[in-house]
C-alpha cells in the first residue's frame, strides 16, 4: 500500500472536487463537502494551509470512500 502524501487542506478540498464532490458549506475553519450522488460527506480542516497530519488525511480518505491511489492520482 503506498504512503499518504503530505499535503494541506486546500489542496486536500482541489483533489475532492476533482472526484466529484461540492463544497456544502464551511464552518469555522473547516470545508464540509458532499458527493451528490454517493451523499458521502468530508470534513476538511484549512487552518492556514498548514499539511494535515496523517490520521487526519487518513480519516477524510475514509470520509470519503478514495484509497490511497485515487487520492494519489487526483492529486496530479
Amino acid at each position: 500500500m503506498p504512503k499518504l502524501p503530505v499535503v494541506s487542506g486546500p489542496k486536500v478540498v482541489r483533489a475532492l472536487r476533482k472526484a466529484g464532490f461540492v463544497v456544502d458549506h464551511t464552518t469555522g475553519s473547516h470545508v464540509i463537502l458532499r458527493h451528490p450522488t454517493t451523499q458521502r460527506r468530508a470534513v476538511v480542516p484549512g487552518h492556514g494551509g498548514r499539511d494535515l497530519r496523517k490520521g487526519t488525511l487518513d480519516g477524510i480518505l475514509e470520509d470519503a470512500g478514495l484509497t490511497v491511489e485515487e487520492f494519489t492520482e487526483l492529486l496530479k
